[in-house]
């Protein structure tokens, strides 16, 4: 699929009018679905960054490794994480799991065994999507060719698993307002989970009054960065305009800078042109916090974030 194509955008359009109902289970696969799912969850919800062991020696880094995607991976952060196999493969992955355990676990945080899922795992933000582009999703999802790949069980501490509990069912039959650039950009943004990784940490949440502000520390074969903040504030990026905006997400480029691998711009890059315009336009709605982060500098402890990053004993 290349970006600015223009099925996907249509189908975007589409999912203005979709039945707002949770769908039926199974779910009938038709090509929009399968189509729509596929643009979704390669260049919107991205599932793949995570649920696949990634080349960060490839060109560009941070794409999956072609023979296993969607087959899942371990990881330590202290604790062994686990995240699934989600292809077709029904004794290592999702093959025997039914589209209404799939639907469950993206909006309610319920695994297909009943053990509420670790939120790394975006539930609170899928379940925002319409019923129609989740339902997409598990089509697509279903389609995955199977990979055999055994993981261990993930580890994580009892006191821990204490702090989060499965959600209840959708509150709302209403389809999201997708009215304007802005709020499709609202939509498409949380989709991706721009917010998350762009927003600071605060136990399993995030510290109200910097969203979208930066300063989220990752750390792997990329090196130590910290997120940009992406409010329109003068720390943040108010002198991008929407043709920097999109030279940026496609080429991975600002300026002289090349941005670290682990944002993930390469899957971004292949949304639609006015889907990139309108998390442009939706970002620009933001409000202007005042936090300064810059992978160029040495870090420093910040006293708005917690964290050590450029600039930090600035904030």
């Amino acid at each position: 699929m290349t970006r600015g194509t223009a099925i996907p955008f249509l189908l975007v359009l589409s999912s203005l009018s979709c039945n707002p109902k949770t769908p039926r289970f199974p779910i009938e696969r038709t090509h929009a679905r399968l189509e729509r799912g596929r643009y979704l969850v390669n260049s919107v919800t991205i599932c793949f960054q995570c649920h696949s062991e990634l080349d960060w020696n490839g060109t560009p880094a941070g794409l999956p490794v072609k023979s296993g995607v969607g087959a899942g991976r371990s990881e330590r952060m202290p604790f062994l994480m686990v995240i699934p196999n989600i292809t077709s493969d029904r004794e290592t992955g999702a093959g025997a799991w039914t589209d209404e355990q799939l639907y469950r676990a993206l909006t309610r945080g319920i695994g297909h065994d009943g053990r509420t899922l670790f939120p790394e795992m975006p539930y609170a933000q899928y379940r925002n999507l319409s019923r129609e582009d989740l339902a997409s999703i598990i089509v697509y999802l279903r389609s995955i060719p199977p990979v055999r790949n055994l993981l261990p069980k993930s580890e994580i501490p009892a006191d821990l698993q204490t702090q989060y509990r499965p959600l209840p069912p959708q509150p709302s039959d209403a389809p999201p307002d997708l009215s304007t650039p802005q709020k499709r950009g609202a939509y498409l943004a949380l989709a991706a989970g721009c917010g998350d990784c762009h927003t600071p940490p605060q136990g399993l949440g995030k510290i109200p009054g910097l969203e979208y502000a930066g300063g989220f520390i990752f750390e792997g074969p990329w090196g130590r960065v910290s997120t940009a903040n992406l409010t329109p504030d003068p720390s943040g990026i108010p002198y991008y305009d929407e043709r920097m905006f999109l030279e940026v997400i496609r080429t991975g480029v600002n300026g002289a800078r090349k941005l670290a691998p682990i944002m993930p711009w390469m899957y971004f890059r292949e949304m639609t042109t006015d889907d990139q315009r309108a998390v442009f336009a939706y970002l620009r709605t933001l409000k202007p916090v005042s936090h300064r982060t810059d992978n160029t500098e040495p870090s420093t402890p910040c006293r708005k974030c917690g964290n050590r990053h450029g600039l930090g004993a600035m904030n």
